[in-house]
């Protein structure tokens, strides 16, 4: 086979960044994804609804055809009147970030129970929550698995509420998902499906695949692997696609984040025809997560062709995902 037709995908968590850089990342993620779930961790952080729609406004100056799904960074500080002007405004989920986790996010939640009443409101309103799932504090590799009880105890708790437990990375939390209600469900990223820690620090330091949740072990890869080619509905694309300037990677302090955008799609189909679960593809980057939020499938058809292309050492300034490496499928029509 030399040519593959997927409904155009969706991306369940994506991070477009801010000022001039933002059009060209929009425009990066628009050309293989019809929507996108764009994550709030700007600076200042999108709390507003005249932030939020600003932001929008942006984004869509940049692609007017891609959908931005928008979202609200957590905190104590919501009305129900906020909330539902938020509803009202079409924005679909808020973000719990621990506090400290990962990028911007020093103003995340440090109380976990101080957010009950506003996750109670969301439940009530149908709004997702989206969770970045790490234990602040916990041993750099243990903290997912740490924060799986907060997961377990929100599920219990809000029965009606939709969780999306984020850029899982674990056997652990993998297992935990299959184990919680229908109520909880996960997506998964491009680089935890190729990455092990081996690939951070292993024979070299590899700063470009330095993320927030770190990729674990082989037997956690496996795990995850095994859940995105499984079919089950529980588990869908997230590409946690997150941009950040060579500059910002190669340095004492180097920031979190791997950019996929422009390979995201290319590389999964590579992944499942290796694996030979081809066919489990589309619902995992244009069904299962539509339906988790309750979205109409996308009715518009993307088509990749097999061409081997070496992807770019740079793009707009960031070395992406698979950067100089060859890769078996490209966008048709693209040069």
């Amino acid at each position: 086979m030399d040519t593959i037709e997927l409904p155009l995908p969706d991306d369940f968590h994506v991070h477009l960044r801010q000022d001039a850089a933002l059009a060209s990342y929009v425009r990066d993620v628009a050309s293989q994804f019809g929507r996108g779930l764009v994550m709030p961790n700007t600076v200042p952080p999108l709390t507003t609804l005249s932030a939020i729609l600003d932001y929008k406004k942006q984004i869509l100056a940049a692609v007017p055809h891609f959908e931005p799904l928008m979202t609200f960074k957590l905190s104590p500080n919501y009305t129900e009147e906020t909330l539902y002007a938020f509803k009202e405004a079409g924005v679909v989920a808020g973000k719990y970030y621990p506090a400290g986790v990962t990028t911007n996010s020093q103003d995340g939640v440090s109380d976990f129970e101080s957010v009950f009443p506003v996750i109670e409101i969301m439940e009530r309103l149908g709004l997702v929550l989206c969770v970045h799932g790490e234990e602040p504090g916990a041993f750099c590799l243990d903290r997912e698995e740490a924060f799986i009880r907060r997961i377990e105890i929100l599920a219990k708790m809000f029965p009606r509420l939709r969780i999306v437990f984020e850029h899982l990375s674990t056997e652990s939390a993998v297992k935990a998902v299959y184990a919680l209600p229908a109520t909880v469900a996960a997506t998964i990223t491009v680089h935890h499906l190729i990455h092990t820690l081996d690939d951070i620090i292993g024979d070299s330091l590899r700063p470009h695949h330095f993320c927030k949740p770190l990729p674990k072990r082989p037997a956690d890869r496996f795990a995850l692997r095994s859940a995105a080619f499984s079919g089950n509905s529980k588990f869908f694309l997230g590409t946690d696609s997150a941009p950040h300037l060579k500059g910002k990677k190669e340095c004492p302090c180097g920031a979190a984040g791997v950019y996929s955008a422009p390979v995201a799609i290319p590389l999964l189909i590579q992944i499942f025809e290796r694996e030979d679960v081809l066919r489990k593809l589309s619902n995992f980057v244009s069904g299962f997560g539509a339906d988790f939020y309750g979205l109409p499938r996308a009715t518009q058809t993307i088509k990749y062709v097999r061409n081997p292309w070496v992807v770019p050492e740079e793009v707009h300034g960031v070395v992406p995902l698979a950067a100089g490496e060859t890769l078996d499928w490209r966008l048709y029509g693209q040069v």
